[in-house]
C-alpha cells in the first residue's frame, strides 16, 4: 500500500490487518508509521515498510514484489494554494509509477483510489460507474482526473486495475489533520461564516476503509472495475444542519450563490500564495460545491451499512476535542459523547 500513514490509508491498514492480511507500506519517513497506526490500536511492527517515494520506480518495485494485491492511496490531497508544487510533482507521476510496478509484479488485484472529484464537472445529474473523467479547473482535482486516465488506460490494456471513488471523508484519528477535518474544525472555531450553495458527497473514513480492504482481498474476477464507496450527498445547508445536530451549537452562517463566490475564492487563493497562515476560503472547496453531483445509489458499495452523517461528525468532533484541537465550548455536546 502507498499512502498508509494518511487518514484513509491508516484506517485501511487497520481494516486489512483485522482481516488477516500482511501489509507492506511504502513510506518516505518511517517515523510517521507509529503516530498514524498507534491511535487505531495497531502495533507499528504489525506492518513492514519500504522506504521511498511514490515517484521512485525502484522503491515502487520493492513495494510490489511478491504482493497479492496493491492499493495505491498515496497522493497529495489539498486545496491549499501553497501545495500546488507538491501536487504537480507527485500525483500523476506517482500513480503511473506505482500502478505500472504493481502490474509488472503480477499482483492479482491492483486498487487505485481515485475520488469522486475526478469525475466533475459532469454532464450527468448523477455519477455512476460509466461516468466520463472530468476536466476540472482546479489543480488538485485536475491531478486526480489525470491519475484516473492513467488507471483507466491500464485497465483497458488488460491489467487487473480496479478504481474506487471515495467521497469527502470525515471520522476520528486523522494524522494530518487533513483538508476535510480542518474545514470542519474551522467551522466550529467560527472561521467560516460564509458558505457557497451547492454540496458534495460525504462519507465516513471507516466505511470507505472497509470497502477498500474488501476490494484488495477479493479476486479480480469477483469485483466490479469501478465502485463508489459509501457516501451521502449533502448540500452545504445539510452539512451545517448535521454539524449543529452533532454539537448542539447554533453555528450561525450565511450561504451565498456558489458561482458568485468563486471569484472571491480565487482572490483568497492568490493571497494564500504569500500569506503565512492558512485561509479557510479555498477555491477548490468552493469549486467542488458548485460542480459536485450525487452518486447513483446503484454504483455505491456498502451504503446500507454506512454510518449516519451526524454520527460521523460527532465522532470527528469528539476526537478533535479529546486531542486538544477544539475547546470544550467549540465541541459542544459532541465533547461529552462516547464515540461509536
Amino acid at each position: 500500500m502507498t499512502g498508509g500513514t494518511g487518514f484513509l490509508g491508516s484506517h485501511t491498514v487497520a481494516a486489512l490487518v483485522a482481516a488477516g492480511a500482511r501489509v507492506r507500506l511504502l513510506v518516505r519517513d518511517p517515523a510517521r508509521v507509529a503516530p498514524a497506526l498507534g491511535p487505531l490500536g495497531l502495533d507499528p511492527d504489525a506492518v513492514r515498510t519500504v522506504v521511498g517515494d511514490v515517484t521512485d520506480a525502484a522503491a515502487a518495485a520493492r513495494l510490489c514484489e511478491g504482493a497479492d494485491a496493491v492499493v495505491h492511496l498515496g497522493s497529495v490531497y489539498s486545496f491549499d494554494r501553497r501545495r500546488r508544487g507538491d501536487i504537480a510533482r507527485t500525483n500523476v507521476l506517482g500513480t503511473e509509477t506505482v500502478l505500472r510496478a504493481a502490474v509488472r509484479s503480477g499482483a492479482g488485484a491492483v486498487v487505485h483510489v481515485s475520488t469522486v472529484g475526478a469525475l466533475i464537472p459532469s454532464a450527468d445529474p448523477e455519477l455512476h460507474a460509466d461516468s466520463a473523467v472530468g476536466r476540472p479547473a482546479e489543480p488538485y482535482l485536475a491531478s486526480k482526473a489525470a491519475c484516473e486516465r492513467v488507471a483507466r488506460r491500464l485497465r483497458e490494456e488488460g491489467a487487473p486495475v480496479r478504481i474506487a471513488y471515495p467521497p469527502a471523508l470525515l471520522g476520528p484519528h486523522d494524522p494530518g489533520p487533513g483538508d476535510q477535518t480542518g474545514r470542519l474544525r474551522d467551522a466550529l472555531r467560527g472561521l467560516m461564516p460564509l458558505w457557497p450553495t451547492g454540496g458534495f458527497p460525504l462519507g465516513d473514513v471507516r466505511d470507505t476503509a472497509a470497502v477498500l480492504a474488501g476490494l484488495a482481498t477479493t479476486p479480480a474476477t469477483d469485483a466490479p472495475a469501478r465502485v463508489f464507496t459509501p457516501n451521502r450527498y449533502l448540500t452545504t445547508a445539510d452539512y451545517l444542519a448535521a454539524l449543529r445536530t452533532a454539537t448542539g451549537r447554533a453555528l450561525p452562517a450565511a450561504r451565498l450563490p456558489g458561482r458568485a463566490m468563486l471569484p472571491a475564492a480565487r482572490l483568497a487563493d492568490a493571497v494564500q500564495r504569500w500569506w503565512p497562515w492558512h485561509l479557510p476560503a479555498e477555491y477548490g472547496a468552493a469549486y467542488t460545491c458548485v460542480h459536485a453531483v450525487p452518486v447513483a445509489a446503484a454504483a455505491t458499495v456498502g451504503a446500507p451499512d454506512s454510518r449516519p452523517v451526524e454520527e460521523t461528525m460527532a465522532d470527528t468532533v469528539h476526537w478533535l476535542y479529546r486531542t486538544g484541537r477544539l475547546t470544550r465550548r467549540q465541541a459542544g455536546a459532541a465533547g461529552e459523547r462516547t464515540p461509536s
